[in-house]
């Protein structure tokens, strides 16, 4: 068997101990290989971490473990590495730096390495730090050839071939600058909009408030602008995000809502809410906590236009009947493999190097 034949194995062997944690609950599979060993150490990394971060709900833990066990199923991980040219190079080291905004947020560049057959070092975020070892432990128990092949380090990164970053627009310019020397894959600040023609239904509204209100809105993945036509009648909006007003029962999140709202009455903004999200008419992509900037559009061909303009600020776009680009309202969550941030195919730079 090969290298990627192995690798594969091990990552469908990952998705089905992930399989036991679900938003449904969390239901021990004794069937799971080594599952006496980590299956109540990943529960008590699950609550570790709900403790370490507030935005961190288990539910919202649960949700993106359970989308990474549906992702990492044979069929998925097939399709994703058909025809990439990976585990022909020299192994390489690749450092990764990742970002703390949602749980595992870095765990698609983890896997990519391993499966490109690579060495990884990774340098976490403190925002999100207890997940990631604990599954990579794991993976070195179903691999044992993967052992010494991931590192973890809280030091500066050194000895290593190419780097994978993420983070903001500010530290990704220290980013450009300080791996200029080696090839890398930098992400900067990224948003998600959604395009409304007024002729939704009342069910794809709703689900519109999953692509918002998931991680409270912190993924890059998470719809924060609307464009709207003119006149669009926001009241079937409002209908819709209605399912989702228990966000409002999060402490922090009902503390950014206030102290935003607090902001926009002072300054005298137009704004218009319903007790657990703001919308407000702006020309920025990126909004606040609790807050969904809008646009309007005068028709779709201009609309397109300026989004192809602005396309380096936009990851996801939802849309129904708008774009061959378009994600489905309610989709943008449970990326497959294949959709890689920012569009930039980490399998491709990985099997180049």
């Amino acid at each position: 068997m090969d290298s990627i034949q192995r690798s594969t194995n091990a990552f469908i062997q990952l998705g089905k101990f992930l399989s036991q944690f679900s938003t449904d609950g969390i239901q021990k599979d004794n069937s799971i290989p080594f599952n006496d060993l980590f299956f109540d150490g990943f529960k008590h990394q699950i609550k570790i971490a709900e403790e370490s971060n507030s935005w961190f709900t288990k539910n919202n833990i649960l949700f993106a473990l359970q989308n990474w066990s549906q992702a990492l199923t044979e069929q998925n991980i097939n399709q994703w590495i058909q025809g990439a040219n990976i585990g022909k190079n020299k192994r390489k080291k690749i450092a990764i730096i990742m970002a703390g905004n949602i749980p595992l947020v870095g765990f698609h560049d983890f896997i990519s390495v391993l499966m490109a057959g690579h060495a990884v070092v990774v340098k976490q975020s403190s925002n999100d730090k207890h997940l990631l070892p604990f599954l990579a432990k794991y993976l070195e128990y179903v691999l044992p050839e993967w052992k010494g092949q991931i590192t973890f380090t809280e030091n500066t990164l050194q000895n290593y071939d190419a780097v994978i970053a993420t983070g903001s627009n500010n530290t990704a310019r220290y980013f450009d600058y300080y791996f200029k020397d080696k090839p890398n894959i930098i992400r900067k600040n990224r948003n998600s909009v959604a395009v409304l023609s007024g002729k939704e239904s009342a069910e794809d509204l709703e689900q519109l408030g999953n692509d918002i209100f998931t991680y409270f809105g912190l993924g890059c993945r998470s719809v924060s602008k609307l464009f709207v036509p003119k006149e669009y009648n926001f009241d079937s909006f409002f209908k819709g995000m209605y399912s989702k007003r228990d966000i409002i029962n999060n402490a922090k999140y009902a503390n950014n809502y206030d102290y935003n709202k607090a902001v926009y009455l002072m300054s005298e903004f137009d704004i218009l809410e319903n007790g657990f999200l703001m919308i407000k008419e702006d020309q920025s992509y990126a909004s606040p906590i609790a807050t969904v900037f809008y646009e309007y559009y005068e028709n779709d061909e201009a609309l397109k236009e300026k989004l192809k303009k602005d396309q380096e600020k936009i990851q996801c776009l939802v849309a129904k009947n708008f774009s061959t680009q378009q994600i489905s309202f309610g989709k943008t969550q449970a990326p497959n493999l294949w959709d890689y941030a920012d569009g930039i195919n980490t399998l491709d730079f990985l099997g180049n190097l």
